[in-house]
């Protein structure tokens, strides 16, 4: 009742041009890209009965990277929102000043829109688009959004990316091994061996690593190259030279690593976004395994990056001995979109 009694006295459509025959993502938003302009129509509906006196009327397009807080009951429901940084704020007058006694309807463009980062909808950050058409009163504004989706495409990759490996084991942490799977960087969760840095040149034919414990267990983790489109497939092999570790099973994941936050308040989040077993039960010497990872099919998160957030990419190897410890190696891949 006390609702509909303070209802706005009208109403603001927002149409985007040629949206119906757009492609339409993550909850059917429509897609748009770097440098594409945002054309539409924005159509003000007088109540019938009412006229309404305002100080013009403004649209206006936003981007912007939030702050979100949301409950940890896995329904991912968000609790608060606090904008970041707008990094994007175009606005310009659809009318002057003056009275509304109908409905009426105006054309609005922003031609060429440069759209510095991809959509995002992350554990503590979002980077967020939209349009946003205000009818500014004397008393309370009335406003309304349209929520669009950026996408950035990456045709040519040619940079050189540094990619840090480090080789973890919880032998000397039985009390975290059954979490083993969540745990974050290798080196806050255990000892760390055999810890290579390398240079990746995504022309490269081959990444290899090199998996050790000493006097129990050698392996040579090799892959096709460092830098991957969402649609690719990471071909790679496992070669055992040594094997006294008595292996239970063994699995590699790819991680997506949420970094958010200034130091030293930096929040790192884990989502484990493919797991695939490539073993089950102990090697022997000299045996190897062929790995072909399909990336293609799963809602994957391009490599990003910015003053406030980054988002990365690992490949997890993760191996279980007969005692349930678990070893792990994660070596960062750089995942990038390109046009379907």
């Amino acid at each position: 009742m006390m609702k509909s009694f303070f209802k706005a006295p009208l109403d603001i459509e927002i149409l985007l041009d040629n949206e119906d025959s757009r492609k339409h993502v993550h909850g059917n938003l429509p897609l748009y890209e770097d440098g594409e302009s945002i054309n539409g129509i924005v159509t003000l509906r007088v109540r019938e009965g009412k006229r309404v006196e305002h100080l013009g009327v403004k649209i206006s397009v936003i981007g912007s990277i939030d702050v979100v807080k949301k409950a940890d009951n896995g329904t991912n429901e968000i609790l608060s929102k606090k904008p970041l940084d707008q990094f994007l704020c175009l606005s310009y007058d659809l009318c002057p000043t003056g009275e509304l006694q109908h409905s009426q309807s105006y054309s609005f463009a922003f031609k060429d829109l440069n759209k510095r980062f991809e959509s995002y909808v992350g554990r503590n950050v979002e980077v967020n688009y939209y349009v946003k058409v205000t009818v500014l009163r004397k008393s309370t504004d009335i406003s309304k959004i349209k929520k669009f989706w950026v996408y950035l495409y990456k045709d040519n990759v040619s940079a050189i990316t540094t990619v840090s490996n480090s080789l973890s084991t919880q032998q000397q942490q039985p009390t975290a091994i059954s979490n083993g799977e969540n745990a974050g960087p290798a080196e806050e969760n255990g000892q760390s061996t055999n810890n290579h840095n390398k240079v990746a040149d995504p022309q490269a034919k081959q990444i290899k690593l090199d998996i050790g414990i000493e006097n129990c267990l050698h392996i040579e983790f090799e892959y096709s190259k460092a830098q991957y489109s969402l649609k690719d497939v990471i071909v790679g092999r496992i070669y055992f030279l040594l094997t006294r570790l008595k292996i239970r099973h063994m699995e590699l994941s790819l991680l997506t690593r949420e970094i958010s936050g200034m130091k030293p308040n930096t929040t790192i989040k884990d989502t484990i976004t493919i797991r695939y077993e490539i073993m089950d039960g102990s090697p022997v010497k000299g045996e190897t395994i062929p790995i072909r990872l399909f990336l293609g099919g799963y809602d994957l998160t391009p490599n990003m990056s910015c003053n406030y957030f980054s988002v990365k990419n690992y490949l997890s190897l993760v191996i279980v001995d007969e005692d349930g410890r678990r070893y792990f190696k994660q070596s960062e891949v750089i995942l990038y979109r390109t046009r379907e």
